[in-house]
Formats: C-alpha cells, sequence, structure tokens
C-alpha cells in the first residue's frame, strides 16, 4: 500500500509538471488553433536561463566545490528570472516566426513550427554544446512528512505548491481580468475582436510569453527533480504535453491539467508496475486511443470548420 501511494505522488508530480507545459500547447492553440512544436524547445531554453542564472548567482562555482546551496530565495529568484527569459524567448518566436505567416494556410504555420522547433535544438547545441549539464540543487529533497508508510518531501511540495499557484494565478487571468476578457475574444474570432479595437497582434503576442513562462516554470522543476539539462531534454516532456493537452481537449485550459494529471500518474504506475520501457509508449498509446474514440478530447467541444 505505501508503495502505491509513492507512485501516486510522483504521478502527481510529474503531472503538475506536464499541466504547466501542456497549458502553453493549449493557450497557443486555442488563440491560433496552431500547434507550436517549438514549445518543448522553450522549455529547453528556460531550463539553460536557470542555469545561466545559477551561475550567474554563483551557485554552480559551490557546487562545483561541493557546497550546499539550497535555498528557497535562490529557487525564487532562478524561477522569476526562467520565467522572463522564456517569455521574452516566445514573444520573439512569434514576432519574427509566426506573424509574418499571418492569415497564410495553417500548413505553412505547422511546417515553420517543426523548422523553429529544429533551429532551436541545433542552435542550442552548437552554443551549449551536446554534454549534459548538472542543475543545482536549489531546494533540499528531504522528506517532510509520511502519508500511509509513503514519503512526501519537501521537493515533491515545492513542485507541487508552485505548480497549483501558477494554476490558479492563468485561470484568474483567463476568467478575470481584461487582457483575458481580450484572450477569449481573439479566440473567438480575430476579425470581431479587431472590430471591437481589441489590439489582437498584442494580444497574441502576450498569450505566447505566458505560455512560455509557464513552460519556464516546468523546466525549472523538472530540473529540480531532474537535474540535468541538454539541448534535447525539452523533446519528450513537449510531446507528452501535447499528448496531455489532446487528451483533456485541446484549447480547454482545465483539460490540459486534467490529462496531464492523467497521463503522469499513467506514466509512473505503468513504470512502477509493468515495464519502465513502455513508459514513454504510454503517451503515444493515449494518443491513438483519444483520437480514435473521442477526438475532442475528455473536456473538449466538437468544432466546425470549413475546409
Amino acid at each position: 500500500m505505501a508503495t502505491f501511494i509513492q507512485n501516486l505522488i510522483n504521478g502527481v508530480s510529474l503531472g503538475s509538471i506536464y499541466a504547466l507545459i501542456a497549458l502553453g500547447y493549449t493557450l497557443v492553440y486555442g488563440i491560433l488553433r496552431l500547434i507550436n512544436f517549438a514549445h518543448g524547445d522553450l522549455f529547453m531554453l528556460a531550463a539553460y536561463a536557470a542555469l545561466g542564472a545559477c551561475a550567474a548567482l554563483g551557485l554552480g562555482d559551490a557546487v562545483s566545490a561541493g557546497l550546499p546551496v539550497s535555498s528557497w530565495g535562490a529557487f525564487a529568484l532562478v524561477l522569476a528570472l526562467s520565467m522572463a527569459a522564456a517569455a521574452a524567448a516566445g514573444w520573439l518566436v512569434e514576432r519574427l516566426a509566426y506573424r509574418p505567416l499571418r492569415g497564410q494556410p495553417r500548413l505553412n504555420l505547422l511546417i515553420t513550427a517543426v523548422g523553429v522547433s529544429l533551429l532551436l535544438e541545433n542552435g542550442a547545441q552548437a552554443v551549449f554544446g551536446a554534454s549534459p549539464r548538472r542543475v543545482p540543487a536549489l531546494i533540499v529533497d528531504a522528506p517532510a512528512f509520511s502519508v500511509a508508510g509513503a514519503q512526501v518531501s519537501v521537493l515533491d511540495l515545492a513542485v507541487l505548491g508552485c505548480a497549483l499557484a501558477l494554476l490558479l494565478a492563468l485561470d484568474v487571468w483567463v476568467h478575470r481580468t481584461r487582457m483575458g476578457r481580450a484572450m477569449r475574444a481573439v479566440s473567438h474570432s480575430h476579425e470581431t475582436a479587431a472590430l471591437l479595437g481589441i489590439p489582437v497582434d498584442r494580444v497574441i503576442s502576450i498569450t505566447f510569453a505566458v505560455g512560455s513562462a509557464l513552460a519556464a516554470a516546468a523546466a525549472v522543476l523538472y530540473g529540480a527533480k531532474y537535474p540535468k539539462v541538454d539541448p534535447l531534454m525539452g523533446v519528450m516532456p513537449g510531446i507528452k504535453a501535447f499528448v496531455a493537452a489532446v487528451l483533456g481537449g485541446i484549447g480547454n485550459l482545465r483539460g490540459a491539467v486534467l490529462g496531464a494529471m492523467i497521463l503522469g500518474l499513467a506514466e509512473t504506475l505503468v513504470a512502477a508496475y509493468g515495464a519502465s520501457s513502455w513508459r514513454d509508449a504510454l503517451a503515444f498509446g493515449l494518443l491513438i486511443l483519444i483520437l480514435l474514440f473521442k477526438p475532442s478530447g475528455l473536456l473538449g467541444s466538437h468544432q466546425r470548420e470549413k475546409v
């Protein structure tokens, strides 16, 4: 029983990270009907930004010297700097790669997204090298309390708390603020929103920036749990988060969170009680099943489109 509860805790923690990434896919799709395949690579760039922030704070030298560097203040600062850097990168990608193609066939945007993804991956390899780098430990991974014999660590609490706070903040921003209302209006119709005086281009840029900032938060939390950074680290988390968004209903924020939790729990339980080699294949299996039996996702709705 303790082992099962421990796996549930691990699955919810992993699902929280997937949820933050999946929300970026959902936000962009909801407003542009575009699958931003470069989103996972923005996650990777945010991890390198976190590494750079750690180096600027002198934490990398402490790790090399074998000194403890766990600090909540440093963690908050690295998180904020990474989110700001990723938001700027997301805004730049939208401004340079996607905006010039606005109004073009969606296939053009899709191909561009794949091209941007490859450009970021190979650019990161050229700049940072292909060798993995270790992320300094900013949070003490020590037991906080136990539940029926299962240990809940401080790191698990940090991941859950940070993810929950950001998810609630996003929900309030989308449904209770003027910019959130503008974003929902643009999602419904670009032309109608423009006639109402809503700055469509600015709203789209802000949406990309917010989605990228959420991916950066996921990157910092992911780096805390799996302390390794490399240029291809965003590929599998990005694909799995995309599957989570489709599973819950692409374009639905709450659906993205639900899909991420289901995927995180399923992946953890399969690795624990099945075969760990099937862990990555599970995401693709779930994607195939959801497309076969409920293409709109668990909380998604059918939309008619002219083709």
